[in-house]
């Protein structure tokens, strides 16, 4: 029984394993199904690495006044311990990049940049969000122990939110703005650089001023407009209706904002109020600044100082001063109150301030004027100034302020939009930025593009891409050859739709707009001498299609069926006879005038002639008669103008037609030219370059290197020129003023044959390379005609090449021992000259002068 018992046991333990082992194969097939991403490692940058040997002393070291205010810095902390033990430690004096404690406000280096675009905030703001890289905090709930100085941090362009609020702040501060650094707490969307729910700044709506418009005085003797046959009930029922479908429709929208608002709605953040955060704080006052407000670095954004993305405040410093918040921020920064001159709401660290302090009534009326000076004489004995900040000038050269975005670009996520940025002249086409909207929140529809492009050649700065309707439309500065301004089309086959604007100041016959479409053509004008304003041309079909092949001529051009023109009004002119729309109709062979109205008139006069030829078919002239113009004159009983006048009149107009037929055609024409020329510039995609941009107009730096070079052999012809020959032989003779015949003939001499000797030794030496070059290249010929069965075609080349330099280098050598031996007589007469005109010897020489 006990073995049977054993035997049962051992064999439930085997089907047990036997079980788990099954498990255990099946969880391993399941796993090994699974396929587990690996996130990218994303390389953090090792602020300890970088290289401080270049640095100032004052970046190493703390100066006396430095290390009394940290012992000031220290024991205030100390005392804020003591009374608000419930409150976060401050941030007082963290480690620069060398390892030193600093005080913050001597981190803020306040200077004022030479570029324009940096002397208002929104400049200021826009270039440190674009520069530098974005750098979360070690802790997202503590201040970090470590900050870089604004010059290293624009050096590497690179920084969390503390080192971002500096450079901001010191550029503002430069730029004349009251501005602060601020330590407090923010949410989690603003602490992360996070704007995925948010809208693109460049789509935001202005906000419209709606205008009323002016009551219109109603007039005394007006007359009363005619009774309203409309019944009333039936209005007030459709108007019941309508207000009945607009809430209801106002609802549904209302309803829909709801739930996308909704589902689009951030989880909720386990460290919201908490998460700390560094921005600038801008009071009103300085610069003309109306109201105070605070302004994110990382987006570049302003906000109302009520704004509820912003927690608290724990405090805030500029160059001067360090002070902290001492009031309630349960509520957020609505409620704080920014007078820092209060030293109940805000605790100051510094006596000496430039806010002045608050007085109770009371205590003004106690403290006498001899009080106050005393006082204010104790005050000034007691205050701490603020040590200069360690931080050397903050110093953005124009290249560093062009190509803003580390290595030139930057790209930022927005709601269903994505923001790129290019550096100047970094595309080939000029593209500086780029908006890509999208239908849906995945960003995989693509609704909208924009471009902005700068320093392109054909003047071309935005381009605007709709991809649902596949309208582009085109924005150009002034300056195109064309006068262009803009240009909307969807293709750019000629005689399709289109729409072109021009800058009307540049162009002789004031086009302001053009629009075109296969069957009509409607052009607008303003400033001509002739009031014409308006001019619209109806085509018709061509009668054989090969014809649009041919040359754009006037006889192949697209048959017009009518040209409508409107004019302005003349005021040299009566209005019976100043036209104000003429109507071609070239099909009926009709001509319609309408004319201007006269004052305190409702219609105005008309003409309309009906065309013929000069002679019929049998040759006979024809004669104008009463039934080719038919008029109408408003308010007048004067018999019509007699026949001739109407006939020269209707010569004139026929002339008119001609003349507008053939502008239609030049339109046509430009038409044609313009897309031509969009063509070939969007295939080049040229850019231009200033003349003072030395870096990158090669034309100028070529210029500037010949220049440079001129004038280096300029002053070496002028330093021969002044070459002393005898100074040599001179110093032979000793210290003689004057010298007989005999030794000037004999310097002479020893002059010329030194200079003499020395050409020989020239000429020798070219000679011995020349023959040296010589002989090697024919030990090489001969290597090759003994090796010649057994080189490859690699070795032929190689030779071939050596040779090839071998012979070059014999050839130079050979041309300047020809020269040499050209110039060397021409040099040796050139030198006896100089010496027989030299004045130490031309007294002893006046044979040879």
């Amino acid at each position: 029984m006990e073995i049977l018992g054993e035997h049962q046991e051992q064999q439930e333990v085997e089907e047990k394993a036997f079980v788990i082992s099954n498990e255990l194969q099946d969880l391993d097939e399941k796993l090994s199904e699974i396929q587990v991403h690996i996130p990218d490692v994303v390389s953090e940058f090792d602020w300890s690495s970088i290289d401080t040997s270049q640095l100032p002393t004052s970046y190493k070291t703390n100066s006396a006044k430095e290390q009394m205010l940290l012992q000031l810095a220290d024991n205030f902390c100390r005392q804020y311990v003591h009374l608000c033990p419930n409150r976060e430690p401050l941030f007082l004096h963290p480690s620069n990049e060398c390892g030193v404690e600093k005080f913050m406000s001597t981190t803020v280096r306040p200077t004022l940049q030479p570029h324009p675009e940096l002397y208002n905030w929104d400049g200021c703001a826009q270039f440190v969000s674009d520069y530098l890289t974005m750098e979360p905090l070690p802790s997202p709930i503590e201040p970090p122990s470590y900050l870089p100085s604004p010059t290293t941090i624009l050096k590497y362009q690179r920084g969390n939110c503390f080192g971002f609020s500096v450079v901001l702040c010191s550029l503002l501060i430069g730029a004349g703005y009251d501005a602060y650094c601020v330590n407090g707490y923010a949410t989690r969307e603003i602490c992360m650089m996070d704007e995925t729910r948010e809208v693109c700044p460049l789509l935001r709506k202005s906000k419209e001023v709606l205008v009323e418009p002016m009551k219109q005085k109603v007039k005394k003797y007006a007359v009363k407009p005619l009774r309203d046959l409309c019944s009333k009930f039936e209005l007030q029922q459709k108007a019941k209706r309508e207000a009945e479908m607009e809430a209801a429709q106002e609802r549904k929208q209302k309803e829909e904002e709801e739930r996308i608002t909704e589902a689009e709605k951030p989880k909720p953040d386990p460290l919201r109020g908490l998460r700390v955060h560094a921005w600038v704080l801008v009071l009103s006052g300085k610069r003309e600044v109306p109201e105070s407000f605070f302004i994110d670095p990382f987006t570049a954004q302003s906000y109302s100082i009520d704004d509820n993305h912003f927690l608290g405040i724990e405090s805030i410093w500029n160059h001067k001063n360090y002070w902290v918040n001492m009031q309630d921020c349960r509520a957020g920064c609505k409620d704080l109150t920014f007078d820092l001159g209060d030293p109940v709401r805000w605790e100051f660290m510094l006596p000496g301030t430039d806010k002045p302090l608050l007085l109770l009534p009371e205590e003004e009326e106690e403290l006498a004027d001899e009080d106050l000076d005393d006082f204010d004489k104790e005050e000034e004995e007691k205050a701490f100034d603020m040590p200069p900040s360690w931080v050397e000038p903050i110093h953005i050269s124009r290249k560093e302020f062009e190509t803003r975005c580390p290595q030139g670009k930057k790209v930022i996520q927005y709601k269903n939009a994505r923001l790129e940025k290019w550096a100047p002249y970094l595309t080939s086409n000029g593209l500086v930025q780029r908006l890509t909207i999208y239908k849906d929140p995945e960003c995989t529809r693509v609704l909208e593009v924009k471009e902005w492009f700068k320093n392109r050649e054909d003047m071309m700065a935005m381009r605007e891409l709709n991809k649902k309707t596949e309208v582009t439309t085109e924005y150009f500065s002034p300056g195109h050859v064309q006068g262009l301004k803009a240009h909307t089309y969807r293709t750019m086959v000629p005689e399709t739709e289109r729409t072109m604007e021009f800058y009307s100041e540049t162009r002789v016959d004031g086009l302001q707009k053009r629009v075109e479409n296969p069957d009509e053509m409607t052009e607008y004008f303003e400033g001509r001498s002739d009031f014409l304003h308006y001019r619209h041309t109806v085509f018709g079909k061509r009668t054989k299609k090969a014809q649009m092949l041919l040359a754009n001529t006037e006889l192949n051009a697209r048959p017009i069926t009518q040209i409508q023109e409107r004019f302005h009004r003349n005021p040299e002119k009566p209005a019976d006879d100043d036209v104000a729309e003429r109507i071609f109709r070239i099909v009926e062979e009709r001509i319609m005038l309408t004319y201007h109205c006269k004052d305190n008139y409702i219609s105005a006069s008309k003409k309309e002639f009906i065309k013929q030829k000069d002679v019929d078919n049998k040759g006979n002239k024809i004669v104008m008669t009463a039934d080719m113009c038919v008029s109408y004159q408003a308010g007048s009983s004067e018999k019509n103008k007699k026949l001739l006048h109407l006939y020269e009149m209707m010569l004139k107009l026929m002339e008119a037609e001609k003349q507008s037929k053939h502008q239609v055609w030049e339109s046509q024409t430009e038409v044609l030219e313009i897309l031509k020329i969009r063509q070939e510039e969007a295939a080049a995609s040229k850019l231009t370059v200033s003349m003072y941009d030395t870096e990158r107009n090669e034309k100028s730096k070529q210029q500037r290197e010949t220049m440079e070079r001129l004038m280096q052999e300029e002053r070496q012809r002028q330093v021969e020129q002044d070459l002393d020959y005898l100074a040599p032989f001179m110093i032979q003779l000793g210290s003689t003023e004057k010298m007989t015949k005999w030794q000037a003939l004999r310097l002479k001499e020893d002059c010329l044959n030194d200079f003499k000797h020395r050409l020989i030794e020239k000429a020798n030496l070219i000679q011995a390379r020349f023959e040296e070059e010589t002989q090697e290249l024919q030990k090489k010929q001969q290597w090759y005609q003994q090796n010649q069965l057994s080189m490859t075609l690699e070795d032929e080349d190689a030779y071939l090449t050596y040779c090839s330099d071998a012979m070059f280098r014999i050839h130079i050598l050979e041309m300047r021992l020809n020269r040499h031996k050209e110039m060397a007589p021409q040099k040796y007469i050139e030198l006896e000259e100089k010496l027989c005109k030299d004045p130490r010897l031309a007294e002893y020489l006046k044979f040879n002068i």
